[in-house]
Protein backbone atom coordinates (compact mmCIF):
# COMPACT_ATOMS: atom_id res chain seq x y z
CA UNK A 1 0.00 0.00 0.00
CA UNK A 2 2.50 2.43 0.81
CA UNK A 3 4.66 1.69 -2.57
CA UNK A 4 1.46 2.60 -4.45
CA UNK A 5 1.17 6.42 -2.39
CA UNK A 6 4.88 6.86 -2.92
CA UNK A 7 4.39 5.68 -6.97
CA UNK A 8 1.19 7.88 -7.14
CA UNK A 9 2.82 10.90 -5.55
CA UNK A 10 5.48 11.02 -7.90
CA UNK A 11 3.12 10.51 -10.51
CA UNK A 12 1.44 13.57 -9.56
CA UNK A 13 4.95 15.86 -8.85
CA UNK A 14 5.68 14.62 -12.62
CA UNK A 15 2.49 16.33 -14.24
CA UNK A 16 3.05 19.16 -12.16
CA UNK A 17 6.54 19.50 -13.31
CA UNK A 18 5.58 18.85 -17.21
CA UNK A 19 2.49 21.39 -16.93
CA UNK A 20 5.21 23.85 -14.94
CA UNK A 21 7.61 22.98 -18.08
CA UNK A 22 5.37 24.11 -20.76
CA UNK A 23 4.36 26.80 -19.50
CA UNK A 24 7.70 28.12 -19.20
CA UNK A 25 8.41 27.21 -22.80
CA UNK A 26 5.23 29.17 -24.18
CA UNK A 27 5.09 31.58 -21.58
CA UNK A 28 8.92 32.79 -21.58
CA UNK A 29 11.20 34.09 -24.66
CA UNK A 30 13.26 31.25 -25.97
CA UNK A 31 16.62 32.21 -25.27
CA UNK A 32 15.32 32.64 -21.29
CA UNK A 33 18.41 31.43 -18.89
CA UNK A 34 17.72 30.39 -14.96
CA UNK A 35 19.76 32.81 -14.31
CA UNK A 36 17.98 35.87 -15.90
CA UNK A 37 14.18 34.04 -14.23
CA UNK A 38 15.35 34.37 -11.16
CA UNK A 39 16.13 38.09 -11.87
CA UNK A 40 12.91 38.52 -13.24
CA UNK A 41 11.33 37.58 -10.14
CA UNK A 42 13.79 39.63 -8.24
CA UNK A 43 16.63 41.70 -9.35
CA UNK A 44 18.89 40.91 -6.37
CA UNK A 45 18.26 37.02 -6.10
CA UNK A 46 21.10 35.96 -8.35
CA UNK A 47 23.53 37.29 -5.69
CA UNK A 48 21.37 36.10 -2.96
CA UNK A 49 21.43 32.83 -4.22
CA UNK A 50 25.45 32.96 -4.85
CA UNK A 51 26.37 34.61 -2.14
CA UNK A 52 24.36 31.35 0.03
CA UNK A 53 25.59 28.77 -2.22
CA UNK A 54 29.10 30.06 -2.04
CA UNK A 55 29.41 30.54 1.77
CA UNK A 56 27.76 26.80 2.68
CA UNK A 57 29.67 24.80 -0.16
CA UNK A 58 32.58 26.95 -1.48
CA UNK A 59 33.31 28.58 -4.49
CA UNK A 60 34.24 25.59 -6.38
CA UNK A 61 30.86 24.07 -5.99
CA UNK A 62 29.74 27.55 -7.13
CA UNK A 63 31.93 27.72 -10.51
CA UNK A 64 31.66 23.79 -11.72
CA UNK A 65 28.18 22.59 -10.90
CA UNK A 66 25.59 26.21 -10.17
CA UNK A 67 27.19 28.17 -12.96
CA UNK A 68 26.50 25.63 -15.61
CA UNK A 69 23.44 24.98 -14.63
CA UNK A 70 22.50 28.27 -14.39
CA UNK A 71 23.06 28.84 -18.02
CA UNK A 72 20.53 26.48 -19.08
CA UNK A 73 17.08 27.16 -20.69
CA UNK A 74 14.73 28.26 -17.51
CA UNK A 75 12.48 25.02 -18.61
CA UNK A 76 15.07 22.93 -18.44
CA UNK A 77 15.09 22.17 -14.68
CA UNK A 78 11.34 21.32 -14.18
CA UNK A 79 11.75 19.19 -17.38
CA UNK A 80 14.58 17.16 -16.08
CA UNK A 81 12.66 17.21 -12.57
CA UNK A 82 9.60 15.70 -13.59
CA UNK A 83 11.54 12.82 -15.80
CA UNK A 84 13.21 12.11 -12.32
CA UNK A 85 9.81 12.34 -10.70
CA UNK A 86 8.43 9.45 -13.21
CA UNK A 87 11.06 7.20 -13.55
CA UNK A 88 11.24 7.09 -9.23
CA UNK A 89 7.03 6.71 -10.10
CA UNK A 90 7.60 4.46 -12.27
CA UNK A 91 10.01 2.22 -10.72
CA UNK A 92 7.98 2.02 -7.28
CA UNK A 93 4.49 1.54 -8.38
CA UNK A 94 4.10 -2.34 -9.05
CA UNK A 95 4.62 -4.97 -6.90
CA UNK A 96 7.66 -7.41 -7.69
CA UNK A 97 5.65 -10.21 -7.19
CA UNK A 98 3.32 -12.24 -8.78
CA UNK A 99 -0.36 -11.83 -8.48
CA UNK A 100 -2.37 -14.03 -5.99
CA UNK A 101 -5.16 -16.27 -7.37
CA UNK A 102 -8.34 -15.67 -5.96
CA UNK A 103 -9.94 -18.79 -7.17
CA UNK A 104 -10.85 -20.89 -4.45
CA UNK A 105 -9.73 -24.92 -4.75
CA UNK A 106 -11.90 -27.75 -3.51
Amino acid sequence: MGAVIVSRTFAVLAAAMAVTAVALIVLTPDSMTLIQGLAQLNPELPQHVRHAIQNVFGARVWAHVVTPVLVRPVWLIPVSLGLLCAGISASTGWPTGSPRSTRTRS
